[in-house]
């Protein structure tokens, strides 16, 4: 099974507080059109020094269908990618960008529906002259990624789960849907109402 397969079906509100916050990336990575569907899979990984987006050109070319693009990004001035990049890496069955910086041309990206996490948008391109390692550990989004990672993006936030704890990570997420799925608001309201009281009680609080 993908990691897509496995992961698309499970929100990032419930892989969050499995992972920690350090593996959640920061509000400012966020999906660039909307409603957007949830993308997963493992992270493909592109290093773009400022004002250079030849890495993430290149990998477009490279990335496996099913991959997700996560770039380091330099800079906030000039953008990673267009209109033309986006739609050759959908046509190329890439998954998604999780840019940790901007694009451009995004009402063709958005009518073309590829999922695009980053942090905002820049009509002036970059320039393609820095050729960097591809696939080498990054930073995103104040997350360390490393390829394979597997990568979980949605209106709520983007997650990364490591590679060796996948299975740990994914097996906790399916538990804890099986509860909240068995639970009734009326039980929820309940328990919360006595766990709440307690925690109030305890420190003193008195209605």
């Amino acid at each position: 099974m993908t990691d897509a397969d496995a992961f698309t079906d499970i929100p990032t509100t419930t892989l969050a507080p499995l992972l920690g916050r350090e593996q959640v990336m920061d509000i400012g990575i966020r999906p660039l059109w909307g409603p957007v569907p949830r993308a997963a899979g493992p992270a493909f990984t592109v290093r773009c020094p400022p004002g250079d987006n030849l890495m993430l050109h290149a990998a477009i070319h490279r990335a496996d269908p099913g991959s997700v693009v996560v770039v380091e990004s330099g800079d906030l001035d000039y953008a990673l990618a267009g209109g033309n990049v986006c739609g050759v890496a959908r046509r190329r069955g890439i998954t998604a960008f999780v840019a940790d910086g901007v694009i451009r041309d995004l009402a063709e990206v958005r009518e073309m529906r590829f999922p695009v996490f980053a942090r905002g948008v820049i009509p002036i391109p970059g320039t393609k002259s820095a050729a960097r390692p591809l696939n080498e550990r990054v930073r995103c989004g104040g997350v360390t990624v490393d390829a394979g990672d597997t990568v979980v993006a949605d209106e709520e936030g983007v997650v990364v789960v490591p590679g060796a704890r996948r299975e740990e990570i994914l097996a906790a997420a399916r538990t804890k849907r099986a509860e909240e799925a068995a639970e009734s608001l009326d039980t929820w309201e309940s328990e919360h109402r006595a766990r709440i009281g307690k925690i109030l009680a305890d420190q003193g609080f008195d209605d």
